[in-house]
């Protein structure tokens, strides 16, 4: 359990190599799933466009959730923009930019499945199997408008007894596999020309302001990272000296049974005293509270001074 923990909380790191792992991950991973899926349409005229658009829309947006939950900056960004504004003033650009690259990287996976399943075809013709106009087609021809639509809805099943002597259910099929297919080239073709387009054209805008949002997002990440980590040490500090003292209030009992109990001097050996006169619960909640509400600015040239 303790290796899955740290194995998590490696991948949750900030390294942009990671975080782009993760999402080469999710994207083979949403191709992998919608080829194991299998697809089967109700064929029922008040079920096939639901189903359809849900198998198209409900997986992207799970995978986009997952996207956001594995990405640490997620939260990171929220706390920033939630935070009071203490002594430290909030940057909003810091802000946006982080917002933008959380963004960036949660919608990989989602635009990957509503591709491939666009040029797959396969959940664009059970939904809009029965919106086809049935006069392009002969094979619809000298029946009812209800046995229309029913026959409609059963375009995506080939096996079915009504549609197998059909002779218009490969074109009607054929037909919404090339809108399908067609729709999902060519939103494949405007996101390589976006990419290309922000590529090449960023170096145009002010690159002194983006490096400032990229550099102060990662502080934002590293200090939160570097502050739960002081906190850690100070706990595990903190609840030895409560535990030790325990012990020194007990002296008489574990005298009587016999425990070695340590000295002073081999107590505090080796271990550095970050506590800084901390002693009490309160004090330790004044601390937090300071950190959450009045965070210090970013400015050590004071301390420089006194050095």
């Amino acid at each position: 359990m303790d290796r899955f923990r740290m194995i998590f909380q490696y991948f949750q790191s900030n390294s942009e190599s990671v975080m782009n792992g993760i999402c080469g991950l999710l994207a083979l991973a949403s191709v992998k799933m919608y080829t194991c899926f299998d697809f089967s349409c109700p064929c029922l005229p008040q079920y096939n466009m639901a189903y359809g658009l849900g198998i198209m829309l409900v997986p992207p947006i799970a995978l986009f959730l997952c996207g956001l939950i594995l990405n640490r900056q997620s939260l990171v960004m929220l706390e920033e923009w939630r935070r009071p504004q203490g002594r430290r003033e909030k940057d909003l650009a810091v802000i946006r930019y982080m917002c933008s690259s959380i963004m960036q990287r949660a919608m990989v996976a989602p635009v990957v499945w509503i591709i491939v399943t666009l040029l797959d075809g396969k959940c664009l013709i059970c939904a809009f199997s029965c919106s086809v106009d049935p006069e392009k087609f002969v094979g619809f021809a000298n029946t009812s408008p209800v046995q229309v639509q029913q026959l409609l809805a059963k375009v995506p099943c080939k096996d079915d007894e009504l549609m197998r002597n059909n002779t218009s259910r490969k074109a009607v099929s054929r037909y919404l596999r090339c809108w399908s297919q067609a729709l999902g080239w060519s939103i494949l073709l405007i996101l390589i020309v976006a990419a290309f387009l922000t590529h090449w054209l960023r170096p145009c805008f002010n690159q002194a302001t983006l490096l400032q949002a990229r550099h102060w997002s990662n502080y934002i990440d590293i200090e939160q990272k570097i502050f739960e980590e002081t906190c850690c040490e100070h706990s595990r500090l903190f609840a030895h000296k409560c535990i030790l003292h325990f012990f020194e209030s007990m002296q008489r009992e574990i005298k009587l049974h016999s425990f070695s109990f340590p000295r002073e001097g081999e107590r505090a050996e080796g271990q550095e005293d970050l506590l800084q006169g901390i002693t009490d619960q309160d004090q330790v909640n004044k601390l937090l509270e300071t950190w959450y509400y009045d965070k210090p600015p970013l400015d050590i040239s004071q301390e420089i001074q006194k050095l």
